[in-house]
């Protein structure tokens, strides 16, 4: 149900985009706004700026709990954790507080589908989406792809969807689950902010609200998530790359994407057709098919919205081919484990740039299967150091750089024609970038640097 802000006072936590988001939609509804920031990231300084003159007013440099004295509502951005003083002290006052994601399912009127995972999000949502515009199905894109989520809330409708992708930090506050629930997978990431069963407790969230009449879609090939189908309350739906498993969803089997529901099945697409790069992109158009069967869309427009599509950027991306050396872009891989499947899609030896920030999760599976994948590896940033000794090490071939311009301009001496030279960093870009797209960037422009062609200008 739709609240009403007008008057009301609302202290928005974080002003990153959700935060951006927030403070814009309680403004433009009437509410006064106090925005309370450890820092204004580049990304969002000049709508501060209009924001400010508009009157909302910011606190930056700490997060002080006397803010909370005289609020209504404090909306935390995704990632603001709960020890957070003005979180806990707005607790302690009985002072709401909610995120932009529980804000959200509370109050759209038309069903939601929403997609959560340790990998695939975006792509898999971006898939369905495609899915969606095939089938001719009103619907809008939002959560950490597309838009911000409450202002999807303007002009919404009972027969409008919502697509979302959904991070596991914007279900932490959530008490409603979407009509259409998706686990992709749960592997070991961001461990340096929760234990590993306090990870997998917020991606439960995403179906642990649901009624029978709602849809739960899992991947059986993920033993740690695959389980939970046996807690779901709606309708379950199952995708998996290991054949038939006779339950409705999808499956590979004879080499082609299947779809079925009710016990009907048809083939979708074959893998070979695919125009994904990689047996995990396989995974995620079945993910996608299985997720289009629980929302009641056939196998044909899976078929159009795949054959059609094109990556996001920054995942798998082929940047350009430079001297017989293909150049990609893979900087979302930010955990090992997706870095690893970035390698698993590659025949041609690769050359390896790994770096960022750690977030203390396990190497040595991805170590020996670079060892039996690349011809070297450059390590770089912050984590460099204890990347490059541990790649050492497993006997691997590598290089320390301080940065990524240098690390891609050793990886240039190092690769030779036929070749691969894949940013794949297993790490965040935080400490020497905004995010993961502004780090994708700097290697697109690298590579047009590099080509002499300006149409890779990192943009």
């Amino acid at each position: 149900m739709r609240e009403d802000w007008a008057g009301k006072k609302v202290l928005v936590v974080g002003f990153a985009i959700e935060g951006e988001d927030m403070a814009r939609y309680f403004l433009e509804h009437g509410a006064e706004v106090t925005v309370s920031a450890l820092r204004v990231p580049a990304v969002t300084r000049d709508e501060a700026a209009l924001l400010e003159a508009r009157g909302v007013r910011f606190h930056i440099g700490a997060n002080d709990p006397a803010d909370v004295q005289g609020a209504d509502l404090v909306c935390a951005s995704q990632g603001v954790p709960q020890s957070n003083p003005i979180v806990v002290e707005a607790r302690r006052r009985g002072v709401p507080v909610r995120s932009m994601t529980s804000m959200f399912l509370d109050a759209y009127p038309g069903p939601v589908c929403g997609i959560t995972g340790s990998s695939g999000k975006t792509t898999t949502t971006s898939l369905v989406d495609a899915v969606f515009t095939a089938a001719g199905r009103d619907h809008v894109l939002g959560g950490n792809i597309g838009l911000g989520l409450l202002s999807l809330l303007d002009g919404a409708s009972p027969d409008r969807w919502a697509v979302l992708e959904v991070s596991h930090t914007q279900l932490v506050l959530t008490e409603r689950s979407p009509h259409v629930a998706a686990l992709l997978s749960v592997t070991p990431n961001h461990l340096d902010q929760f234990t590993w069963d306090e990870y997998v407790a917020l991606k439960r969230r995403i179906f642990q609200f649901q009624t029978p009449a709602d849809y739960a879609v899992f991947n059986l090939d993920d033993p740690v998530s695959a389980p939970f189908r046996d807690e779901a309350r709606g309708r379950v739906f199952l995708f998996s790359l290991e054949g038939d498993h006779g339950s409705d969803g999808a499956f590979l089997a004879e080499g082609w994407v299947v779809w079925r529901r009710d016990g009907n099945g048809e083939r979708v697409i074959a893998a070979s057709e695919i125009p994904l790069r990689g047996r995990h992109n396989v995974a995620n158009v079945a993910a996608a098919t299985a997720i289009a069967a629980a929302c009641g869309i056939g196998p044909e427009a899976v078929a159009r919205a795949v054959r059609s599509f094109r990556p996001p950027p920054h995942r798998l991306e082929l940047v350009g081919r430079v001297n017989g050396v293909d150049y990609y872009n893979d900087s979302i891989a930010t955990a090992p484990e997706r870095t690893m499947a970035a390698l698993r899609s590659f025949e041609e030896p690769v050359v390896l740039l790994l770096g960022g920030r750690d977030k203390d999760l396990p190497l040595d599976g991805m170590l020996a299967l670079a060892r039996e994948r690349c011809r070297a590896v450059v390590c770089f940033g912050e984590s460099g150091p204890k990347l490059a000794r541990a790649a050492e090490a497993a006997g691997l071939a590598v290089t320390r750089a301080d940065s990524l311009a240098a690390a891609f301009e050793a990886a240039v001496r190092a690769a030779r024609p036929g070749d691969v030279v894949l940013l794949s960093p297993a790490c965040t870009s935080f400490d020497a970038y905004e995010n993961f797209e502004q780090r994708g960037a700097e290697f697109r422009r690298l590579v047009g640097q590099l080509a002499g062609d300006p149409a890779h200008d990192g943009r």
